[in-house]
């Protein structure tokens, strides 16, 4: 049996990553990263450019505490200048004081470029190459070539190209990587070179491909199948302009796909954790359609789809989400089954029979609230209480009286600041009054709720508000600001997260929907018993009086 080949996975996140025009990162915050790839089981992590600013610097000093146990560090510079030698050369020396054990440096292998942006003789630039990597080899356990625009500079100039790569490997070089630097060449293109490349020189090869033409991750495992056996990249695809080869989707090709090894297969598992810390830490919101790791990856909507999954995942997912961290998700919307609907009450630990009529019942009345302006896509939370309405499972924690809001604004140049006034029925059949202020009628309302019930659920205590979002509904109806609005809020108690939806064309009854929708969801989750004895309800009654706003009932009014 033939060994598993090893590609080398080559992490530039903290340096070209950086260069993304949204992106900064602490010192702490790089340090955090790499920790994490070397979890992951990167092989290299370029840290910076030592020579270009004290943070990368900084940066150097830190991660040797850190004490890696699998990733070995690259510091990044560039090529010495011309007319001087290479142990005269400040930005080398910096470099080295960086105390790394791989060295990489960017040489330009464009004629192009050698003409016009250094001007100085083709002849002069292989010296410069040769001299390089010669002082480096002297100093580093391995100096790597980054062969700036090596790709363009083939196709214009294949003899002056290669030669480039040929006094590399003279003075040394331990791998040459091979940079589409300007990210338009397309991967036949790539293919082709890094065979030309390969027939030349022994030194081992490198990809490092920029997505301008959004085939950096095809370009990256076209070199491979070429010969390359590193890939550089980052993490999410972060880099200058369009971004650099995303690693997080290269990473799972190579190895489910094409049978290399780059990370350990139990490490694998860990590629959406590395992924969402990356976004975090460089204040991005996640793309939820990113192959592999995004939310919505393995995300299915339409009942066919659906019911295939359920008799065989292969289907319609080309992987099994669990490889890469992932989870697999149904969606409720319009488009939506009877397998949909059993799938999720399985989800939910409800199990229904498939010809069981309540699931007719649930399947039209989700219809009926998309029609008008429901979603519950990003509301898993409101779904599943309407599931155990509609099935008659659901528990009343307690009864909606009535709600009120005021909102001032006394000066100009003061906030405005609101109070809502909050009336409910207990689980003993008390009727409480309660009062709150907040910065904006949604925190006010969400303060006067739950002091209104912690007394008899404590666990509300630790429930807190994450995001909240609205968008205006066009479906009919009246337009601007007399139009629908849909809200979802998505709530944490620090172990768990989820997202409650509300329709109304009062954007504030919107909201209240949703607040009652998700601490309901907390107090069913919790499975929490008030710390009173209640008195029987009746188990619908908050759910009408919630909806009556909705189909444009008046709603109660006083407190």
């Amino acid at each position: 049996m033939a060994a598993v080949k090893k590609i080398q996975i080559y992490d530039t996140t903290l340096r070209d990553g950086c260069q993304s025009e949204d992106v900064s990162l602490t010192v702490e915050d790089k340090v955090q990263i790499a920790r994490k790839l070397d979890d992951l089981g990167v092989d290299y992590i370029e840290g910076g450019w030592p020579g270009s600013n004290e943070r990368d610097a900084a940066f150097f000093r830190e991660v040797k505490k850190a004490r890696l146990k699998h990733a070995r560090v690259a510091a990044f510079g560039s090529t010495r200048r011309a007319n001087i030698k290479a142990s005269q050369d400040r930005n080398l020396h910096l470099l080295l004081k960086a105390d790394t054990p791989v060295a990489t440096v960017v040489g330009k292998t464009w004629d192009l470029h050698v003409r016009e942006a250094l001007r100085i003789s083709n002849q002069a630039n292989l010296e410069i190459l040769h001299d390089t990597i010669a002082f480096l080899k002297k100093h580093v356990d391995e100096a790597i070539l980054d062969a700036e625009h090596f790709f363009d500079g083939y196709y214009n100039n294949p003899d002056f190209a290669l030669a480039c790569l040929r006094a590399a490997e003279d003075a040394g070089a331990d791998l040459i990587c091979l940079c589409d630097t300007n990210g338009g060449r397309l991967p036949h293109e790539i293919e082709d070179a890094v065979r030309v490349a390969a027939e030349t020189v022994k030194c081992p090869l490198g990809i490092h491909c920029h997505n301008d033409s959004e085939v950096a991750v095809a370009n990256s495992i076209a070199a491979v199948r070429a010969g390359a056996v590193q890939v550089q990249g980052t993490i999410n695809g972060l880099g200058e302009r369009c971004g650099n080869a995303n690693l997080v989707s290269i990473i799972p090709d190579l190895q489910l796909k094409l049978g290399y090894q780059c990370v350990a297969p139990q490490k694998l598992k860990a590629l959406q954790e590395v992924s969402m810390l990356v976004y975090e830490l460089a204040n991005i919101t996640p793309h939820p359609r990113q192959p592999y790791v995004g939310r919505s990856a393995f995300a299915h909507k339409a009942g066919l789809h659906v019911s295939g999954i359920q008799r065989d995942a292969r289907t319609y997912e080309h992987v099994d989400p669990a490889l890469v961290g992932n989870d697999r998700r149904v969606l409720l919307s319009e488009l939506s089954g009877r397998a949909n609907i059993v799938y999720k009450s399985k989800e939910f630990g409800l199990d229904i029979a498939q010809n069981n009529e309540k699931i007719g019942h649930l399947l039209d009345e989700l219809k009926r609230l998309e029609s008008e302006g429901y979603s519950f896509e990003g509301a898993d939370a409101s779904f599943e209480l309407l599931m155990l309405r509609t099935l008659g499972l659901a528990r009343e924690y307690f009864k909606f009286v009535s709600f009120r809001v005021f909102d001032d604004k006394w000066h100009e140049d003061r906030a405005p600041f609101s109070e809502a006034v909050v009336v409910i029925e207990g689980p003993d059949g008390r009727r409480s009054r309660t009062a709150a202020i907040g910065n904006g009628p949604v925190n006010a309302l969400d303060s006067a709720l739950r002091q209104a019930l912690v007394p008899y659920y404590p666990s509300l205590e630790a429930m807190e508000l994450s995001d909240y979002k609205v968008r205006v509904l066009s479906n009919g109806g009246a337009g601007g600001t007399g139009a629908r609005v849909r809200v979802l809020i998505e709530s944490s108690d620090g172990k768990r997260r989820w997202g409650t939806v509300g329709v109304s064309a009062n954007v504030v009854d919107a909201s209240w929907q949703a607040l009652v929708d998700s601490v309901e969801y907390k107090l069913h989750k919790d499975n929490v018993k008030p710390r009173v004895k209640a008195h029987p309800a009746g188990a619908n009654s908050r759910h009408r009086s919630k909806r009556a706003a909705t189909r444009g009932e008046p709603a109660q009014s006083g407190a």
